[in-house]
């Protein structure tokens, strides 16, 4: 018997009834999950939500009336995972501003949904590898030049600043520099943090050239 006090209420807001009614049916066989309510619209996801207080909203990005992002803006306070077709920088981005938590392709297969369902459930951010690197592009890419990340890679390898000149052709003083500048926009206490940071946020892979 599963404690009713882990029990995860879900909300299903998509508008075309196929889908709701498999993603229904696949979570109805998880014990610790229940489907309390599904909407087909925004203004029914809203009016939804605040009648049922589910833990969980399963929120599609398209919706015949609004979008999922402008759903999400509305209802602030919830715990939602966005489970789209539409992977576009610009969406994701706009959709965890919205105050969601978490954000799937809808290609992904039961058991990562139920995954990211009960990340979700417990207040944890869910980001599969492809939306935490869309991300860190966006975030990040933009601040970091080419040759600081390439700089970050070769401190990711243990190289010192010296040997990062002599493989760049650069001035001990300028990579040194370039090093500084690196820790100051990572927001990091050294350089070890720093590749910890760009690792995190998907700038690039240890091992990878």
């Amino acid at each position: 018997m599963t404690d009713a006090s882990k029990n995860l209420r879900l909300l299903l807001v998509d508008d075309h009834i196929i889908v709701r009614r498999g993603l229904a049916s696949l979570l109805d066989d998880e014990s610790d999950l229940t489907v309390v309510a599904e909407a087909g619209s925004g203004e029914e996801a809203i009016a939804m939500a605040a009648e049922h207080k589910p833990n969980v909203i399963i929120l599609d990005l398209r919706l015949r009336d609004m979008s999922g992002i402008e759903v999400a803006a509305e209802l602030k306070g919830f715990r939602i995972l966005m489970l789209s077709s539409f992977m576009q920088e610009e969406d994701v981005r706009r959709a965890f501003e919205a105050g969601i938590l978490g954000y799937m392709s809808k290609d992904k297969n039961s058991d990562e949904l139920l995954k990211a369902i009960r990340e979700v459930g417990a207040g944890r951010q869910y980001l599969p590898p492809e939306i935490s690197l869309l991300l860190a592009k966006s975030e990040w890419s933009a601040h970091l030049t080419d040759r600081e990340l390439e700089i970050l890679q070769w401190i990711a390898r243990g190289k010192a600043n010296k040997e990062i000149g002599t493989e760049l052709t650069l001035s001990e003083n300028t990579v040194k520099n370039h090093v500084k500048s690196i820790l100051s926009k990572l927001n990091a206490k050294d350089r070890t943090h720093a590749v910890t940071e760009a690792l995190k946020r998907g700038l690039f892979q240890l091992g990878h050239s």
